[in-house]
């Protein structure tokens, strides 16, 4: 404690205080110290005891003379008192070319504070040798040098016994020895420029202001495990839930699909304990919110910054099949080399409830297995399986159409479309099968190209008085994904999504058919990193025909995200 606190104390004296603080243990210089921070009045009658050798540090030399160091001119009999003290009983070190920052004489506060280095040697060897090693007249010399410097000694005590108040202080009032607590606020203007909503009407262009605030609590308890808290506010609802009417082009940093609600309530969003299993194998337990990101590889590098970063949508961030999976249950990631990785999965929606259709294994689930192939550093595939039970892709995201959402969009969605409002609250049990492709090739250090496919089949295992017939849908969707680090600066990013989000392209229902027409989502934006905490993201997103339906116009939605970490 004393080697920083010496330091700390005369940083701002001439260089030489800079000099003999580092010697109590900064940047390559070093003291040899005993523990004890007091140094007293020798006592002759120590005399007696025995002088061991100083160790050598391991990233310093040992001076051997004071008269080699450069910014040290020894004019007085201190100066010479003091070489003779250095030379007998190694009080001081200094760097390998004998030098120090600076080429001025001691002040008289700089000396005190390479006597009282001296003096804490001297006291140490005394205390712990068995020989007759120090001489009367080094014991003299030092007390003569001490009545000498009797006031500078005692100013640099004084400084050192007030850092150590404030080090205390400091100590007293970390937030914890086992918890890191780190934050992201997000700053939301977005609005609709034109088009029309899954309805055919005209989306309203009124813009919005809004906020998403995420803490985590991330506790450690080995250096190797990870609990995380998350606790999460938001006043940003979905485009889905009152302009568009549909999940396509919903962003990723508002509340979920068709939920207007969101009032910045303050909730446990993600509580999840990650540690490892073996060298290779590594576990998350996820008990609330869990996404398939905390323990699968997403192949979207950059893009996929959960909404903080990245990809403004949700259809930009990844994969919509990975939203097929979420809720509690546990994920595993297992490594067989640096080249090849095995990601497993479950995650129930509603564990906690015990009634019927709920559950841990009653309910409505997602399950996954993905192998992710890494070729080489710069080139990254995954092949991705997802079954899923009462989950679509509204489950942990908001993407695709109506249609594609079926069982989502008939329970929550006030707003459907003509085809399929006479169904409006149907309950449809459905099972999925999901399949993707994902590839993330890095051409250059500033140009990364990327992208998916994914298909997915739906089946609807009962009609529940609804009207509609069992069946299965056919659900594709694709995307590719152009990423630009550093653009403009170190820390820039700008990112192109092209693609289709979920759409079905057949269906043996009747009643529900397939959607009419390709939708198209493209979307752009450029990241500026203002500092390491602060970045500023305009961006724009284009949807052709929205909800697969021709007859809408195109619909272009415009926002500005300014996010800040801490």
């Amino acid at each position: 404690m004393l080697k920083v606190k010496v330091l700390w104390s005369f940083l701002q004296q001439a260089p030489f205080v800079v000099l003999v603080a580092s010697f109590v243990g900064y940047g390559g210089l070093a003291i040899a110290s005993p523990a004890n921070n007091t140094t007293s009045k020798l006592e002759n009658n120590q005399i007696e005891q025995s002088l061991e050798s100083p160790a050598t540090a391991d990233v310093v030399a040992q001076v051997t003379s004071v008269s080699q160091l450069s910014d040290v001119q020894p004019t007085d009999w201190a100066f010479q008192a003091l070489q003779s003290l250095v030379e007998r009983y190694g009080c001081i070190a200094g760097y390998p070319n004998s030098t120090y920052r600076g080429n001025r004489a001691m002040t008289r506060y700089e000396f005190a504070a390479g006597l009282n280095a001296c003096l804490q040697r001297v006291n140490e060897l005394i205390a712990t040798s068995t020989n007759d090693l120090v001489k009367k007249q080094d014991l003299a010399t030092l007390q003569k040098l001490q009545e000498e410097f009797t006031a500078e000694l005692a100013t640099l005590r004084g400084r050192v016994d007030a850092v150590e108040t404030r080090s205390a202080e400091l100590e007293q009032h970390q937030f914890s020895t086992t918890t890191k607590l780190n934050g992201e606020a997000i700053f939301a203007v977005a609005g609709v420029v034109s088009g029309d909503n899954a309805r055919g009407g005209k989306i309203n262009r009124n813009p919005i202001l809004g906020d998403r605030v995420r803490l985590n609590f991330d506790t450690s308890f080995t250096g190797k495990d990870l609990l995380r808290t998350r606790l999460q506010a938001t006043n940003l609802n979905a485009y889905s839930a009152n302009s568009t009417f549909t999940p396509e082009g919903d962003f990723r940093f508002a509340g979920g699909t068709f939920d207007n609600g969101n009032n910045n309530a303050v909730g446990v969003d993600a509580l999840l304990y990650q540690f490892p299993l073996t060298q290779k194998t590594n576990v998350v337990v996820e008990a609330n919110a869990g996404a398939i990101d905390d323990f699968t590889n997403t192949v979207n590098p950059y893009l996929d910054g959960d909404g903080g970063s990245g990809a403004f949508t949700q259809f930009g961030t990844r994969n919509p099949i990975y939203y097929l999976v979420n809720g509690t249950g546990l994920g595993i990631q297992h490594q067989f080399s640096k080249n090849l990785e095995l990601s497993l999965g479950y995650l129930a929606n509603d564990p906690a409830n015990p009634q019927n259709q709920s559950g841990l294994f009653n309910g409505a689930y997602g399950a996954i297995a993905q192998l992710t192939v890494k070729p080489t550093d710069k080139f990254t595939l995954g092949l991705t399986y997802v079954n899923s039970y009462n989950n679509d892709f509204t489950a942990n995201g908001s993407t695709g159409s109506n249609r594609a959402n079926l069982r989502s969009a008939l329970l929550n969605n006030p707003n459907l479309p003509d085809d399929l409002a006479a169904f409006s609250g149907a309950d449809l049990p459905v099972s999925s099968n999901a399949y993707g492709a994902e590839a993330s090739l890095q051409l250059s250090d500033k140009f990364i190209l990327g992208g998916w496919a994914g298909y997915t089949n739906t089946r609807i295992l009962a009609s529940n008085g609804s009207g509609i017939n069992r069946g299965s849908l056919d659900i594709w969707n694709w995307a590719v994904t152009l990423g630009f680090p550093d653009l403009g600066k170190k820390g820039n990013l700008a990112g192109i999504v092209v693609g289709m989000e979920p759409y079905v392209t057949s269906s043996s229902v009747a009643q529900i058919g397939k959607d009419k027409n390709n939708s198209y989502h493209l979307e752009a934006f450029y990241q500026y990193k203002v500092s390491d905490n602060i970045t500023i993201t305009p961006g724009v997103i284009w949807l052709t025909s929205p909800d697969n339906n021709s007859n809408n116009n195109d619909a272009v939605i415009g926002a500005l995200r300014t996010t800040f970490t801490f």
